[in-house]
């Protein structure tokens, strides 16, 4: 996917993801918003409109939210919050021709206005997948994260339900991490919800399974580092950069 474009409107960020205005993390404690420029300029009108019903009184036997929607709120610009907003934009393309099944990935920088400790940094890297195809169920989103984290030599999983504005059923991905003695959280995934998906304009048998996770913390569970800051930031150790090799290969393929 193309994810070049570090800066988002809230628009493509939260609301076409069926993320309310009202939600927590659309708040300035989690969220950078942008001085200038502080607004986008230019967003396909009928989607738009699309977005608002769905979002007001919902639609495709959703409730919706139930507030008034307010286009200033999803005109303002952000630093992105998550590689999930070019998701959107790569569904939304996707699904004003005729249906092909689709399989994207990418990995890059998304930043979160947060607290900095040895597990969390406000820039980090996240990778996230999405395969859109008819029929897809939770099973073959479960076979896929079995497979996705046993070629990067993560075999001790765990999967817990969780809630998510835009995937129904949704799961966290633990793996045991040897350093910190404890379960880690190192992913979040579940299926697009019809309030994000029918809008856009996929048919009703079209279903999308996506997962996402940070680059960094899988690092720190596979060479056993205790602080991201020591992996990624500032405050990393030059000297360990340069001894180490630019790849370490301990993966079978």
């Amino acid at each position: 996917m193309p994810t070049n474009n570090y800066v988002e409107s809230s628009y493509w960020n939260f609301d076409s993801l069926f993320q309310p205005q009202q939600h927590p993390a659309r708040d300035s404690h989690d969220t950078f918003f942008l001085n200038e420029p502080a607004a986008t300029q230019s967003l396909p009108e009928d989607y738009v409109e699309k977005v608002k019903r769905i979002h007001e009184s919902g639609g495709y036997g959703s409730k919706g939210y139930g507030y008034d929607w307010k286009r200033g709120e999803a005109n303002k610009n952000v630093l992105r919050t998550h590689t999930t907003a070019v998701s959107a934009r790569m569904l939304y393309q996707l699904a004003q021709g005729p249906f092909t099944p689709k399989r994207y990935f990418s990995i890059d920088r998304v930043f979160r206005n947060e607290a900095v400790d040895r597990t969390h940094l406000a820039e980090f890297h996240q990778i996230e997948g999405v395969v859109c195809d008819r029929g897809l169920t939770l099973g073959d989103l479960m076979g896929v994260l079995r497979d996705f984290f046993e070629r990067l030599g993560m075999n001790n999983l765990r999967f817990k339900p969780t809630y998510n504005p835009y995937t129904e059923p949704s799961m966290e991905i633990y793996s045991y991490h040897e350093g910190f003695k404890k379960w880690v959280e190192v992913g979040n995934s579940g299926m697009f919800r019809p309030e994000m998906l029918r809008p856009m304009g996929f048919p009703e048998d079209v279903t999308c399974i996506a997962w996402g996770l940070s680059l960094e913390r899988p690092t720190m569970i596979l060479y056993g580092i205790d602080n991201i800051r020591d992996l990624f930031g500032p405050k990393v150790d030059l000297a360990l950069i340069k001894r180490n090799p630019i790849c370490r290969l301990g993966i079978n393929h």
